[in-house]
């Protein structure tokens, strides 16, 4: 018999790797998003994907059109606010509680997207699961809030945190930092360059989240776990995009990539007038402060991680994103 999985904030970038990767393991996919929303252009063919646009909030509702497609086993919880401090005081712990009532309804096992928010400045370099969440910013708070206020709730739930996506699409760090003015042969960084901080590449977080959803009767009925991704510096980026930089002639055979930083002062200044500058500015600690992320009992329940060499994983970043010309895919001599 064929699993369903239903994905809230399936139209999300992360959402949306996820319920691809759960699509091409074979399980049924059942897409939510709001009312009034439109299907994402790049699945608007793929059949795998049935789309049902419901109020979040009305549980009930939600769940009794899930159940007349046949219920689902695991819901996805891949919701998250625009990212002011305003936005997420008000929505994550309501998400999270729609969440938990959908999943309640179901008779399901909620999955949840979660991150190294709950750490704080003061993180070790490398992050285990019981790791003391120390976090004094407003969103390491809530984030600890929200994990809390899971678990008690009495539903299976299963939170699997990693760092910074990329891949699969627009809206981060990624495509609009860092590689924003790479045609003009620029890398924009917003931490040290020897810094190394954690990353998850998201088609190989989706593959994670299907190889613990096969697992979920394994597991207590609270877990956390860590997906590790790739630890890379700013100067490993450089690295790995260099090559294609010169093949797509964004810079010359011999050249070298531009490397600029961030303009924090300006952003903290701008922060006063600028919601969403102030909440960046306040999570900058991460790109001063070596992390990675522990992933030993991931795999002690699926096996190998699933793990794209960073070279490829970049080149189809980039590709995704619009930025290359048609050309042969690359070789390394090493992944990094």
């Amino acid at each position: 018999m064929t699993s369903t999985v239903l994905v809230l904030g399936a139209r999300g970038r992360a959402g949306l790797a996820i319920a691809r990767a759960f699509a091409d393991a074979g399980w049924r996919v059942v897409g939510h998003m709001r009312p009034g929303a439109s299907v994402p252009a790049e699945v608007r063919d793929d059949a795998r994907i049935q789309w049902i646009a419901s109020d979040l909030y009305a549980a009930d509702t939600l769940a009794g059109q899930v159940q007349a497609l046949g219920g689902a086993q695991v819901v996805v919880h891949a919701l998250n606010p625009v990212y002011t401090h305003k936005a997420w005081k008000a929505d994550v712990l309501p998400m999270a509680d729609a969440s938990i009532n959908i999943t309640r309804a179901l008779s399901a096992t909620l999955m949840v997207v979660g991150n190294i928010y709950n750490f704080g400045e003061g993180m070790p370099a490398v992050l285990r699961e019981d790791t003391p969440q120390r976090a004094r910013t407003i969103k390491g708070q809530i984030r600890i809030a929200m994990e809390a206020h899971i678990q008690r709730s009495g539903v299976r739930a299963i939170v699997i945190r990693a760092g910074d996506f990329f891949g699969s699409g627009k809206g981060t760090w990624f495509d609009q930092a860092i590689v924003k003015d790479i045609r003009q042969g620029v890398f924009t960084y917003p931490g040290r360059k020897e810094v190394a901080t954690a990353w998850a590449y998201l088609p190989d977080l989706g593959r994670a989240f299907v190889a613990v959803a096969a697992k979920r009767t394994q597991l207590k009925p609270f877990e956390v776990l860590h997906f590790a991704g790739s630890s890379v510096t700013g100067a490993q980026w450089v690295e790995a995009i260099t090559p294609m930089a010169r093949q797509q002639a964004w810079i010359g055979d011999n050249a070298a990539l531009r490397y600029k930083t961030m303009p924090w002062t300006i952003m903290q200044l701008l922060g006063w007038v600028n919601p969403t500058l102030a909440a960046l500015v306040e999570m900058r600690y991460l790109w001063d402060t070596p992390h990675a992320l522990d992933n030993r009992k991931l795999t002690a329940l699926i096996g190998a991680e699933p793990h794209t060499p960073l070279p490829q994983a970049l080149q189809a970043t980039l590709n995704d994103l619009g930025l290359c010309k048609p050309a042969p895919l690359l070789t390394y001599p090493s992944a990094a």
